[in-house]
This record gives structure tokens, C-alpha cells and sequence, in this order.
């Protein structure tokens, strides 16, 4: 009796240690987006940080914080599953001088702490 609820709570311990949770992988090499050298007048400013769920369990994107200059036009509403995709739009304001901004991504995936993920966007506008 005592061999088999060791073994039983063996199991239950392994089991535990392959249980992931939700995680995001972003598509964009270190989670930056380049804009390179632009133009306003030949540029909206709409980026997209397109990611994957690789984690078990469904990802939710509860919140996307931005920086002055940004807005967020769309990010996902409900869950996206494992193994799915996702994007979150950005659109920069094109403003002229050198870019450098920060988002954060406030979200339950287990592989960045807090579930917040920093996404970067550098590049530089030139004037018209």
C-alpha cells in the first residue's frame, strides 16, 4: 500500500512538471519591429507583431500599453488557442526624427514574467 501511494504521488508530481500554460512566441527577431527609413507621406505607420501561442492552454491578451505616439488599433479579444496565431496592430504617428518606442503586452503567458512582454519599434522618419 505505502509502494503504491508513492507511486501515485510520483505520477501526480511528474504530470505537474509538464503542464506549461499559455506561452508567445513573436514572429519579430527580439520582439522589434524595424520600421527602416520613411517617409510620412509615403507610410501610414500600421505595423503588425504577429505571435503564436506555443504554450497548452489558451493565451489571453488583456491589455496593450503603448507609448505617446502609438495607438493600438487592434489586438485579439478572445483567447487564442495553442498551437493558433495572433497579431497586434500597431500604428505609429509619423512623427519626423528617429524612432525608439516600447510597448508592453500585458497577457497570462508563463514564459515572460508577469505575463508582460515588451515589444520594441525603432526606425526613423524623415520630413517630407
Amino acid at each position: 500500500m505505502k509502494n503504491r501511494a508513492t507511486l501515485i504521488a510520483m505520477v501526480l508530481m511528474s504530470s505537474f512538471g509538464f503542464a506549461q500554460g499559455p506561452k508567445i512566441e513573436f514572429k519579430a527577431k527580439d520582439n522589434t519591429i524595424d520600421y527602416g527609413t520613411t517617409a510620412k507621406k509615403n507610410d501610414n505607420g500600421v505595423r503588425y507583431f504577429e505571435f503564436t501561442n506555443t504554450g497548452d492552454a489558451p493565451l489571453i491578451i488583456s491589455n496593450v500599453l503603448s507609448t505617446p505616439g502609438f495607438t493600438i488599433p487592434s489586438k485579439p479579444n478572445d483567447p487564442v488557442m495553442p498551437g493558433k496565431t495572433g497579431k497586434i496592430e500597431v500604428k505609429y504617428s509619423m512623427i519626423p526624427g528617429p524612432i525608439r518606442k516600447t510597448i508592453t503586452v500585458e497577457s497570462n503567458a508563463v514564459n515572460y514574467e508577469g505575463g508582460r512582454i515588451p515589444l520594441k519599434i525603432k526606425g526613423d522618419v524623415i520630413a517630407d
